[in-house]
């Protein structure tokens, strides 16, 4: 299959990449400028794939380029932060505008899948952008050598509901809670900045919870954390975090819960249902 790998920024492009490749995928990466690093020259040039930088908002040249090199199916893997939208960060052609036209509001799931919807009309099939890391999902139950503490459990109890609230709006994804109370939720600014934020306004003891959305769609705007959130969590004193269980990639895999387990921090794999949301 000939694939293409609309990147974003941080380390999920370079997995997707190599697990295409392992799985013997030819591979066209379309990585947009604002936001990819620029290591994966050197990791498309390793694995011998095509690789195109665009500007966000190019949408009618990323299409064209999937199509050129006889792309059918794409994933789309790392964030594009979504406050470059209302930021001037962005400078849309005319048929990413009219993707922005027809929208009725310009949340997550109503942009990416309008955009998706864009990319089938043209013969390009957005897939689940954990289709080829399946191993990476979080697994049910506690994940580290430490387990959540009574306190630890009351606030993911109290946050799930928040976190699940804002979810279903989409809003984001993450709440982060203390004693009982939230101190922080996401919207545009990512988790990692919803923690240092947590931190600074309580201290040490708060807890992050990151759920899935209700209906997930896993073709994009899936859960992820890795290395930077245990760091981050680290300085800013969190002493826990919940997870969605197979809606959540690890990036790092065992590097995770290695150095959470170092740092202390507990990490639970909720069981996932739509009918619990």
């Amino acid at each position: 299959m000939k694939l293409g790998l609309i990147a974003g920024n941080g380390r999920f492009p370079f997995l997707v990449l190599d697990a295409a490749r392992a799985q013997g995928h030819d591979v066209t990466i379309v990585a947009t400028k604002e936001e990819a690093f620029p290591e994966l020259n050197d990791a498309a040039a390793r694995h011998g794939s095509s690789i195109h930088w665009i500007s966000l908002g190019q949408l009618g040249k990323c299409i064209a380029l999937l199509q050129r090199d006889g792309v059918t199916h794409a994933v789309m893997a790392g964030q594009v932060k979504h406050t470059k939208i209302f930021s001037g960060g962005i400078v849309p052609d005319m048929l990413f505008l009219s993707v922005l036209a027809r929208l009725a509001s310009r949340n997550t799931d109503g942009l990416i899948g309008a955009v998706a919807t864009v990319l089938r009309d043209r013969g390009i099939e957005l897939m689940d952008s954990t289709a080829l890391l399946k191993p990476l999902l979080a697994k049910s139950g506690v994940l580290t050598g430490r387990g959540p503490d009574a306190d630890e459990r009351n606030d993911f109890e109290f946050g799930y509901r928040m976190a699940d609230a804002i979810a279903g709006l989409d809003i984001g994804q993450t709440v982060v809670v203390k004693q009982l109370a939230v101190v922080a939720v996401e919207a545009m600014e990512g988790t990692d900045q919803v923690i240092v934020r947590a931190g600074h306004l309580a201290g040490a003891g708060v807890r992050v919870v990151k759920v899935a959305k209700p209906g997930q769609d896993m073709r994009f705007d899936v859960p992820v954390i890795g290395l930077a959130t245990i760091q981050t969590m680290h300085d800013a004193g969190a002493t826990a975090l919940s997870i969605d269980a197979g809606r959540t990639l690890l990036l790092d895999g065992e590097a995770v819960i290695a150095a959470a387990n170092a740092a202390n921090i507990a990490i639970v794999g909720r069981p996932w249902s739509d009918s619990t949301k």
